[in-house]
């Protein structure tokens, strides 16, 4: 790795060592249903966000419920001497990309092949008081 390259790296991981986030790897369902409840979400206080999640009724909102737990408590791992009451946190950032693709096949008429492609995504939550 050149000099610049490490460079970057290094500042990289500076920037993060504050910030508080989570990351879910290969979940299985498509980065499309998963972008519908993530918008839902996005810039609200993790207070109302928990709550929209905890009663929507989409399957992904419950990856994501547990995700957003998993960011908090990050959170409150960086942060020991503040409150979350007093924090006022939000969900400052949240970003869904497509995940690896498993690629099946379906029997078509006439001695055919269908090819289906299940996806899955990546999802990563940041959460930062607001200023």
């Amino acid at each position: 790795m050149g000099a610049r390259k490490r460079i970057q790296a290094e500042k990289r991981k500076e920037e993060l060592k504050s910030v508080a986030f989570a990351k879910l790897n290969n979940c299985p369902t498509s980065p499309r249903k998963m972008r519908i409840v993530a918008d839902t979400i996005r810039g609200k206080k993790v207070t109302d966000a928990l709550n929209i999640l905890k009663f929507s009724r989409k399957e992904a909102s419950l990856r994501l419920e547990k995700l957003l737990l998993s960011a908090i408590d990050n959170w409150t791992n960086k942060n020991e001497g503040e409150r979350l009451e007093d924090a006022n946190l939000v969900v400052s950032e949240i970003k869904v990309d497509g995940g690896r693709m498993l690629k099946r096949i379906q029997p078509a008429p006439q001695g055919r092949a269908h090819r289906i492609r299940k996806r899955s995504n990546h999802v990563t939550i940041i959460v930062d008081s607001a200023k």
